[in-house]
């Protein structure tokens, strides 16, 4: 199926010599949103670490954008994760520069080499996340919820098939978590797939989308 990004049969993942998970058996299809809940601990991080070969698989199938991922070469990880974009909880942009030169760093590290093709990407990326005139900002200038706007915004400028978020609204109030999610929603919109990590139920109630759990080392389909 072509638009099947990816696909996991009986896939068992480790940390060291602890069981995480077992027995997960999921797909995910283009233009696809999906909530991963659970509690901390549970396996929900590690599951996500494991799309994009952070963290390895221990046994099963698990085939990702045509990858994989129990075959995949060290030299190809680059290759896979550029088409994945990461939406991590606590931002992490680099602080000592502005927003600007945070995605020009992102570019650049991944073989964009005109400064045109640049300059217009990243107003596009900025202007999809409604932070058009925010670019020459610092980090620290802007609220937490505009700051994973921008970060969502990194994630987005190699166009990926694949947004992870993982507990994207964990550090925002919930006005700025609801725009967030809702911003998520309307890049799926657009074709891109979503995996978003929360134990926010009121969240998942409010957006609604397809909606697995991580619990006692299984991950499984539920309604709410």
């Amino acid at each position: 199926m072509e638009d099947l990004l990816i696909q996991y049969n009986q896939v068992e993942l480790c940390r060291g010599e602890n069981s995480i998970l077992q027995h997960v058996n999921f797909e995910l299809h283009k233009g696809e949103f999906l909530y991963i809940i659970g509690k901390v601990g549970s396996g929900k991080s590690s599951l996500l670490k494991t799309f994009y070969r952070d963290i390895p698989i221990e046994s099963g199938q698990a085939l990702i954008l045509d990858y994989n991922l129990m075959k995949i070469k060290k030299n190809q990880i680059p290759l896979l994760r550029r088409q994945i974009g990461i939406v991590f909880q606590d931002f992490q942009l680099l602080t000592d520069r502005s927003v600007n030169a945070n995605l020009e760093f992102v570019l650049k590290a991944t073989a964009w080499k005109d400064k045109n093709s640049i300059h217009e990407r990243i107003q596009e990326v900025l202007k999809q996340v409604g932070m058009t005139n925010k670019g020459y900002k610092m980090p620290h200038e802007l609220s937490g919820g505009e700051q994973q706007r921008i970060v969502i915004a990194r994630a987005l400028l190699n166009a990926p098939k694949i947004i992870l978020a993982d507990e994207p609204t964990g550090n925002l109030d919930v006005e700025s978590g609801n725009k967030i999610v809702q911003l998520l929603h309307d890049i799926c919109s657009n074709g891109t797939a979503v995996v978003m990590t929360t134990h926010n139920y009121q969240l998942v109630q409010k957006f609604p989308a397809k909606l697995m759990k991580c619990e006692d080392g299984k991950l499984f389909a539920i309604s709410l």
